[in-house]
């Protein structure tokens, strides 16, 4: 199976199943990816989370059939998965600016999100700059905090990671002890077992050296990779880069994404500047 194969194959499940309970990790492997790789690779591709997605749908699945009288308001908020009447039109509001009984009633107006079908996107003007490595493991310094897909966490509280490390001189002290084999500071991606938590980011380098007091050390296996060079100002370039990466890229490649570790390296410069110069690290197999 392709990797278009696999992400058409997990928006019809999820689309087949919308009137049930559905699990990250069962619609993750019908793409033959773990929930950590394809929460990340929908992210990319929609600007929007899988839960969200599921949530526009099963809402605008429920305003169809209310307005065509095939449900009842609380047996359309059964169906979809809420507690209670109250909990589905509050939802329900939300998307549609009506309640469901205004739509079952035949007032106000329905906001219809349809189902995502993945395309390939056919582009030469802007050729991407990549090269496959292969690479021994190796170990990295760094800090590590854990964040959620939900209601779009990650997006917001990564660059604050960030900040903070730039601010408390953990990004200078990590530059110091970066000796490893890939020079830079590390933007590191990994899956997490936290039920709460969808994602571990780390601020790290590659090192040799012992970990001291406040930081942790993370190993990295070896693998096949996928570089891809970026330029451009943070955070546009890199953010553009990833959907071309998704989008371009993987659909045309022949090459999977490999459950382990996703690097982005910033090298030294100003990264607001139209010249800076970064990467992305995608570990990689041939099916």
């Amino acid at each position: 199976m392709t990797w278009l194969e696999g992400l058409q194959k997990a928006l019809q499940y999820m689309e087949e199943h919308l009137d049930e309970k559905l699990e990250t990790s069962e619609i993750a492997k019908q793409a033959c990816l773990s929930s950590f790789h394809f929460q990340r690779t929908f992210s990319v591709l929609t600007d929007t989370t899988v839960g969200e997605y599921i949530r526009r749908r099963r809402l605008s699945c429920a305003g169809q059939e209310l307005m065509n009288k095939e449900l009842r308001v609380l047996d359309a908020a059964l169906k979809y998965g809420y507690e209670s009447p109250e909990a589905f039109t509050k939802a329900f509001r939300k998307q549609h600016g009506s309640t469901p009984s205004d739509i079952r009633n035949g007032k106000g107006k329905l906001t219809i999100y349809n189902p995502f079908s993945i395309q390939i996107l056919l582009k030469g003007a802007e050729p991407m700059n990549v090269k496959i490595v292969e690479m021994e493991g190796f170990q990295a310094i760094g800090k590590k905090r854990s964040f959620s897909y939900k209601e779009g966490e990650n997006f917001r509280e990564i660059p604050r990671f960030w900040s903070e490390a730039n601010g408390d001189g953990s990004t200078e002290a990590l530059a110091a002890w970066n000796n490893g084999q890939i020079r830079g500071i590390l933007g590191i991606c990994t899956d997490t077992n936290s039920e709460n938590k969808d994602m571990n980011y780390w601020i790290a380098a590659a090192s040799t050296k012992e970990a001291q007091q406040g930081y942790d050390t993370i190993t990295i296996p070896p693998s096949k990779w996928a570089i891809f060079a970026v330029h451009g100002a943070m955070p546009d370039s890199m953010q553009q880069t990833w959907k071309k990466i998704y989008g371009e890229w993987f659909p045309t490649s022949g090459y999977m994404q490999v459950a382990s570790p996703q690097l982005e390296v910033y090298g030294e410069g100003n990264p607001h500047s139209a010249n800076y110069y970064s990467e992305i690290w995608i570990p990689v197999e041939r099916p």
